[in-house]
């Protein structure tokens, strides 16, 4: 990796860590060059705006996430249990010093936000429900087209985020996610 290659990760990696906690609203130049230990001038030199900052976190964000979920898939064949798997992703998150989904949190300020970032918080969403309707599909062949139940398990893992979030009580993720398992959303 080059130094400005390196350079341009530690800032997508500080500036999500930072959206994270704070949101669209959390990309500071100031504050982000500091932490990556540059100055606020140089974040320029590889993102010319915030909103170039924000969608190029928010792409990085979705593309980490696709990755995970086409792993989960190659590694739990069972469409059943790769369908139970699902919430992990987000509680890691929550482990991660008590961090929000990136695009949950952007999603929340969706209309203060400039729409290249828009496009990349739609993006994650899209992800994630096809995901869910390709493994609600391997299990249930007979209905193929899953999407209404794959928006309504990708709100409520990412509901019960932003609950758990709120209490700083990761505890509450589980119980939550449980009652899932028990009531038949997630599989």
């Amino acid at each position: 990796m080059t130094m400005s290659s390196s350079s341009r990760e530690a800032i997508l990696t500080v500036a999500r860590r930072a959206a994270q906690m704070h949101g669209y609203n959390g990309l500071n130049f100031r504050d982000l060059a500091k932490e990556v230990g540059i100055k606020a001038a140089s974040i320029y030199y590889y993102f010319p705006s915030k909103a170039d900052l924000g969608a190029a976190v928010a792409r990085r964000y979705w593309e980490d996430t696709k990755a995970t979920l086409d792993a989960m898939r190659a590694e739990t064949p069972d469409p059943r249990l790769c369908l139970r798997r699902y919430p992990e992703m987000f509680r890691r998150s929550l482990e991660s010093g008590n961090r929000l989904c990136l695009c949950s949190f952007m999603s929340a300020e969706y209309e203060d936000l400039p729409e290249a970032v828009k496009r990349e918080v739609r993006t994650f969403i899209d992800i994630n429900v096809a995901w869910l309707d390709t493994v609600l599909s391997a299990i249930d062949q007979v209905s193929p087209q899953n999407t209404g139940r794959a928006r309504a398990i990708f709100a409520a893992v990412s509901g019960a985020q932003l609950m758990a979030r709120s209490r700083a009580d990761i505890a509450l993720f589980d119980e939550v996610i449980d009652n899932y398992y028990r009531t038949g959303l997630l599989g």
